[in-house]
């Protein structure tokens, strides 16, 4: 059985730097460093590319995740894999726990993460299970 918890987090952006994608595309690379309050108390690393195109507001990022800490006391880590959309101004965004990527008393773990920004801060939602 799904289990849902919610919490906030601080997060800070750096640059690294962009990315040659060729014809004449490039990516910008950004860090992301996170720190989740709540039922998950963990930090995170994330690494992202992101593109725009010649339309206004269609664009798009992919991001990696490292999640390390605790979910509901369970102590581990874990990786997301972000992918989000913004097509003419309408986004979308999927983040997905990498399957098999939870270690310690994460193993196991299995869902999704939604993110909202409300007021300047940043909130997260996670369905998820445990075990196989």
């Amino acid at each position: 059985m799904a289990q849902q918890v919610k919490g906030e987090f601080d997060v800070k952006r750096t640059p690294e730097g962009g990315v040659d994608l060729g014809g004449g595309v490039a990516a910008g690379h950004f860090r992301f460093d996170k720190v989740f309050h709540g039922p998950l108390d963990a930090t995170g690393v994330v690494h992202m590319l992101a593109v725009a195109t010649a339309v206004d507001g269609s664009a798009g990022y992919v991001a990696v995740e490292r999640i390390d800490g605790t979910l509901d006391g369970r102590r581990g880590s874990f990786l997301t894999q972000h992918n989000r959309i913004l097509d003419r101004g309408k986004p979308s965004l999927t983040l997905t726990v990498v399957p098999d990527s939870g270690t310690g008393e994460l193993e196991g773990l299995r869902g999704r993460m939604a993110i909202g920004i409300v007021g300047g801060k940043h909130y997260y939602t996670l369905e998820y299970t445990l075990g196989l």
